[in-house]
């Protein structure tokens, strides 16, 4: 399995680089859904998720916007079988978790990864991890009657360590050493605090770490 899990994007070169050593090729040649999903429910300028897509758009040869809570798989599933890079992007982290259940995307993610290369931009790189505990986001209650007192906080379990996006960013304010220090205690797992110049690179269970920015590592 291969995994490419971000802050904010593939936003220097050294990521880029990683990600193409994953890929196998270069990426514009390489086709991209991006899946905006964990966006649906943030309110407010969206300016960073435009800034997201057009950074996808210069970087990969196509870029199809795939929204799993928008169509229903058969729609959606034959999108990402011709892509050779799934992209999640940020936004609400357990927003984003309920549709992949929902969708049923969990149950096809294995067979998906097989052959393509999962990235995450903070929300995204989140539900990655073995739990949903890292995400600042703690709204559990969802915009559906039916997703109404959810409180699992149980994530993919593509990896066996946490993340914690946006460290030291200006936007995240709390995103500091001393709250990862507290986030440790209540894990088990590794967990990265990484910066929006830092991805985790994880290749067949090699774990690496690519920056140009900085990063912290705990347990």
């Amino acid at each position: 399995m291969k995994l490419l899990l971000t802050s904010g994007g593939l936003t220097n070169p050294t990521m880029r680089e990683a990600l193409e050593d994953l890929v196998g090729k270069p990426l514009d040649e390489t086709k991209l859904a991006f899946i905006p999903t964990a966006a649906n429910v943030e309110k407010g300028d969206k300016e960073w998720l435009i800034n997201d897509l057009s950074d996808a758009k210069s970087i990969f040869f196509s870029v199809d916007i795939v929204d799993i809570s928008a169509i229903p798989k058969e729609l959606w599933l034959p999108r990402l079988e011709d892509t050779e890079v799934m992209l999640f992007g940020g936004g609400n982290t357990f927003h984003l978790m309920h549709w992949i259940e929902k969708s049923g995307l969990k149950e096809l993610l294995p067979r998906l990864l097989e052959t393509r290369v999962y990235v995450g931009i903070s929300a995204g790189s989140i539900v990655a991890c073995p739990t949903l505990l890292t995400s600042q986001d703690d709204r559990l209650l969802y915009y559906e009657d039916e997703a109404k007192g959810r409180t699992n906080t149980i994530g993919l379990g593509l990896v066996s360590f946490h993340v914690r996006p946006h460290l030291n960013s200006s936007y995240f304010p709390n995103i500091k050493e001393p709250l990862l220090k507290k986030l440790a205690e209540q894990i088990k797992e590794p967990l990265y605090g990484i910066d929006d110049d830092t991805a985790i690179k994880v290749h067949d269970g090699e774990i690496s770490v690519v920056s140009e920015g900085e990063w912290k590592k705990f347990n």
